[in-house]
């Protein structure tokens, strides 16, 4: 008789520590990354770090108070949350909403003897 193992890490438990964030796997690993990784949780308070929830039968971890999600995958490849790009003159990541623009030339009006006149 022969057993697959299951593949796909699976987070078992979690803990949010003041600088780094710790899985533990099904498989027996106990992982972890600084929680300096994920700005939404460097700026959290302790309150809001602590109350989080195991997603996707362990697949990642979820803190509604911050709106933070973190994947077992992005955990092991080492991927760090980007933080996005703030622009002084316009707050967070706002788009400039544009005015049409004038044509460079104000369109020709034809007169009764058929010359065009600007």
């Amino acid at each position: 008789m022969t057993t697959a193992a299951n593949p796909e890490p699976l987070i078992r438990e979690v803990r949010v520590t003041k600088d780094e964030i710790v899985a533990c796997l099904a498989d027996g690993r106990v992982i972890s990354v600084p929680l300096a990784w994920s700005w939404r949780l460097s700026d959290a308070t302790p309150a809001q770090r602590a109350k989080f929830r195991l997603i996707g039968s362990g697949q990642g971890i979820h803190w509604p108070d911050v709106d933070e999600d973190i994947s077992v995958e992005g955990m092991l490849h080492g991927s760090p949350a980007p933080r996005p790009r703030v622009y002084p003159e316009h707050g967070p990541a706002r788009r400039k909403v544009s005015k049409p623009r004038k044509a460079a030339n104000p369109p020709i009006q034809r007169t009764a003897g058929g010359t065009g006149r600007r």
